[in-house]
């Protein structure tokens, strides 16, 4: 009889601050105009310093968006201690249809983008949990689901994670995952 092989355990939980993250990319939970913002958004564009803002004012805009939600866009990470800042923009919740696509696929495409660009690590943020208002419980299953995927075990993933019940979300997600 052979052991069941763990599907989450490339992925860790953390409270702390993602801008300290020492990792090859850290995600952030930015708008589609990618030029900062509030939250996790505007702490890791404080942290990594102008440079990061120019990085993202290189990526072309349609009509003022430079990424769609449920998509990300990966640049220079500036006085971080990581390679890349990879942008990724959930969905505002209540708003549009089919937010829980969305949500996977602004996860999916971030690890898509950090394995591209040769990434063995991680630090990702609860992507739309904040004043895009995305229900925790429901966000945390799309966050762990979406990230337990077979393409992403090699990666060493890590969710900085702020407040007990978005920490109690991540930790229920991770125990129904395995």
């Amino acid at each position: 009889m052979t052991a069941a092989k763990s599907t989450t355990n490339h992925i860790r939980l953390a409270r702390g601050d993602i801008t300290q993250a020492a990792v090859d990319a850290i995600v952030n939970a930015a708008n589609s105009a990618m030029l900062g913002g509030g939250g996790v958004d505007g702490a890791i564009h404080r942290a990594a310093g102008p440079g990061l803002l120019e990085a993202c004012e290189r990526v072309p805009a349609v009509n003022g968006i430079r990424c769609p939600a449920g998509e990300a866009r990966i640049t220079e990470a500036g006085n971080l201690n990581a390679r890349f800042v990879i942008h990724a923009v959930g969905p505002r919740y209540g708003i549009g249809p089919g937010p829980e696509r969305l949500l996977a696929g602004a996860y999916r495409s971030s690890l898509d983008l950090a394995l591209e660009n040769g990434c063995s690590s991680v630090a990702l943020p609860a992507i739309s949990c904040g004043v895009y208002g995305y229900p925790l419980d429901d966000a945390a299953g799309i966050a762990v689901g979406t990230c337990s995927g077979e393409s992403y075990r090699s990666l060493a993933l890590t969710f900085y994670l702020f407040g007990d019940d978005v920490m109690s979300a991540w930790s229920r997600a991770l125990s129904r995952a395995d």
